[in-house]
């Protein structure tokens, strides 16, 4: 591992998040560096742990994936984009801000989903978005363990969605990339399940919203 060239790429994305902070009030930042930290710690190489940092740069910092190759090599730039969503197919009206918030979502996911499934997908795009889900249900069960269903409300999807996406990816992951970390997303997986169990009795703030 270059330590130099690692340390640019945490470098850049803390100046592509700086600023920004999460709903927890948390800086932005931690994920791709929880992240990049799961991908190291569950045998990735340098490459994956780069685009770990870089992962959502593209979605959600603008940054072209030519200049990530520019940085970082062709390698880490293949798997940023095999990590980004893949894109609708054309000829799609661009939808509004709120439609995207919505209806959109459940696109997006499923289009996420799919791309987990396809063979063509890469074990190390595979690696980066496994580590990534598993650091998402770990905060996403930490804040429901603190606010409770409140949780779901700031959230594009409610409980039942979003709990659909975390399961199918987990099921994929295990399949087609067995080992510590799918079993470290299964067991967080089933921990968000069991957390969120309980509010199915009550029900979902965006049902019907």
């Amino acid at each position: 591992m270059r330590p130099r060239r690692f340390a640019r790429a945490v470098a850049w994305s803390a100046e592509l998040t700086a600023g920004h902070v999460s709903g927890d009030g948390a800086p932005v930042l931690a994920r791709p560096l929880g992240v990049a930290a799961l991908v190291l710690e569950h045998g990735g190489t340098e490459a994956e742990a780069i685009a770990a940092l870089l992962h959502d740069a593209i979605e959600d910092a603008g940054i072209e994936l030519d200049e990530v190759r520019e940085r970082f090599g062709a390698t880490v730039a293949r798997v940023v984009e095999g990590c980004a969503v893949p894109p609708p197919r054309k000829g799609k009206r661009r939808r509004s801000r709120a439609d995207a918030a919505t209806n959109s979502w459940w696109k997006h996911v499923r289009r996420r989903v799919r791309h987990l499934a396809d063979a063509s997908t890469s074990e190390s795009v595979l690696r980066v978005t496994a580590a990534d889900l598993l650091w998402r249900a770990r905060s996403l069960t930490s804040e429901l363990r603190r606010h409770g269903p409140e949780t779901w409300a700031m959230l594009h999807a409610g409980a039942t969605d979003q709990l659909w996406y975390y399961r199918s990816s987990s099921n994929i992951v295990s399949r087609r990339l067995p080992g510590r970390l799918a079993d470290e997303l299964r067991v967080a997986v089933g921990e968000l399940e069991r957390v969120a169990a309980w509010w199915f009795d009550v029900g979902d703030p965006q049902d019907g919203a």
